[in-house]
């Protein structure tokens, strides 16, 4: 492969066999480099083939802006979720996870920490997406030696979300509110306690969610009209 274009010392924009843009990604590989000269095979640690051309435009502005560790432990998060859900991931979640885990990093080493407000409902209506911002945590503490709080883990699982559902994620908030104000209606009008664990549980909670989901999107059934 050629380098098309430096990004900095650990990242390159070279063609892929089709002639579509990729970005390499290594430690130094860059280094003493110019355009046009050839790569390295074995400082090659990442490629990343974006479909969309505005998010390999946005990702390589996020990789001149931030360490190459940020996006090396996204993709490794990114990579265990796929895994983990047995599904693929819009891949506008590399631009945002990345962004994300920077800036919730950087604001930890400064001492700020910010409060997630849907934690419980994240953790009860998201339990698998929960479960990998968990795993997620520990890798970011791996890499980078902080021990972010469990509303990052949330954080993270609604980015997950988003990418499963191909929302924006202000979209996905809004969805999480509107089913945590109908399971309260239901608990308190009918005056029961949920059994988080059953499967009926689980239906309901799937259906509130397409409901949420249609309701926050305007999307209308013609029964919905009548």
């Amino acid at each position: 492969m050629v380098i098309e274009k430096i990004l900095n010392n650990n990242a390159v924009v070279s063609l892929s066999d089709e002639r579509s843009e990729i970005i390499v990604m290594g430690k130094g590989i860059a280094f003493g480099k110019k355009r046009g000269d050839l790569i390295d095979d074995d400082r090659i640690e990442k490629v990343f083939t974006l479909k969309n051309g505005d998010l390999t435009n946005k990702l390589k502005q996020l990789i001149e802006e931030i360490p190459i560790e940020y996006m090396a432990v996204s993709e490794d998060i990114i990579k265990f979720a796929k895994l983990q859900l047995g599904k693929s991931l819009n891949d506008t979640i590399y631009i945002s996870l990345t962004d994300h885990i920077h800036y919730a990093v950087e604001r930890f080493k400064k001492g700020l920490i910010i409060k997630n407000g849907l934690l419980w409902e994240i953790k009860n209506l998201y339990k698998e997406e929960f479960q990998i911002g968990l795993e997620a945590l520990k890798m970011i503490e791996q890499a980078f030696g902080v021990g972010l709080p469990e509303d990052e883990a949330a954080f993270i699982a609604l980015h997950i979300v988003n990418a499963e559902l191909n929302e924006d994620i202000g979209n996905i908030m809004a969805m999480t509110e509107i089913v945590k104000e109908i399971l309260k209606i239901v608990k308190y009008h009918f005056l029961i306690e949920f059994e988080e664990e059953s499967l009926n549980y689980y239906r309901f909670i799937t259906h509130l969610k397409f409901f949420a989901q249609r309701l926050v999107n305007k999307e209308f059934y013609e029964d919905d009209r009548q």
